[in-house]
């Protein structure tokens, strides 16, 4: 008889003894919320995250609101984002401290749509940690420059440490991708948990979507949670056209 290993639980948020945070991240692209909201606040909540990077936010009309329903379902509060960084938004648990945000838009190449980055810096327990959420370009030249610029950004944070996640519309063999992984961690590659592919969520044949670190933040798990109590794959399937990233990180006390 053959048995199916269990897999690894991600770890659940926490404080450690040290100060240190073990701190839950999610990335996720939600197309505008046009698809079943309901079930995209399911999924949302049932990975209990510290953090949320949110690619395509609502972008116009009432889109503070909308931004706001997506929270208040989630049990999160916005931290950035939204239009004022042409997408991409950041949600957070009431565990962070804000420090202070930043919405970056990125020079428009004239034909293509715009792109930002919504970025903040925040303390959990003791650490105190840069966040940014991208969407880069589907063209290959201008998303090269976004990954670069994205790397930038985080260099200008000025904090010990610093994660970006979103919708990269490259794999990891792409020169974008390359690029960040070269600088960051891969947070997937370092520790693999859950799926691996994002896109599209029938049937992923992609992984375009990505948690990344900086080196002295501690992977403990990374991966699409598909798996995960309280995710179903109904709900995986209407809530969005891209399935989540949801990453396990310790980040250490200081800063």
């Amino acid at each position: 008889m053959v048995t199916t290993p269990t897999p690894t639980p991600l770890p659940d948020s926490r404080t450690e003894p040290d100060g240190s945070a073990v701190i839950r991240v999610l990335s996720y692209n939600v197309r505008s919320m046009k698809d079943d909201t309901g079930a995209l606040a399911r999924v949302v909540r049932a990975c209990a995250p510290d953090l949320v990077c949110v690619q395509e936010a609502p972008r116009f009309f009432r889109w503070r609101k909308a931004a706001a329903r997506l929270a208040a379902g989630t049990d999160l509060v916005v931290l950035g984002g939204g239009a004022t960084a042409a997408g991409p938004l950041l949600l957070c648990s009431l565990r962070a401290t804000v420090e202070r945000t930043e919405d970056v838009l990125l020079p428009l190449t004239p034909g293509l749509h715009r792109r930002g980055l919504a970025t903040a810096v925040v303390r959990i327990a003791g650490a105190r940690l840069g966040i940014v959420s991208c969407h880069l370009s589907l063209q290959r030249e201008e998303r090269l420059a976004q990954a670069g610029a994205l790397l930038d950004r985080i260099e200008a944070m000025d904090v010990p440490h610093a994660v970006a996640a979103g919708d990269l519309n490259d794999v990891p063999e792409g020169s974008a991708f390359r690029l960040l992984a070269g600088r960051l961690q891969d947070c997937r590659a370092v520790r693999p948990w859950g799926g691996a592919l994002t896109f599209p969520p029938g049937s992923p044949r992609k992984r375009i979507d990505a948690v990344f670190a900086t080196a002295g933040i501690e992977v403990l798990g990374c991966g699409v949670p598909a798996d995960l109590p309280g995710v179903t794959g109904a709900d995986l399937r209407a809530a969005t056209d891209h399935l989540p990233v949801l990453a396990a990180l310790r980040v250490p006390a200081g800063g």
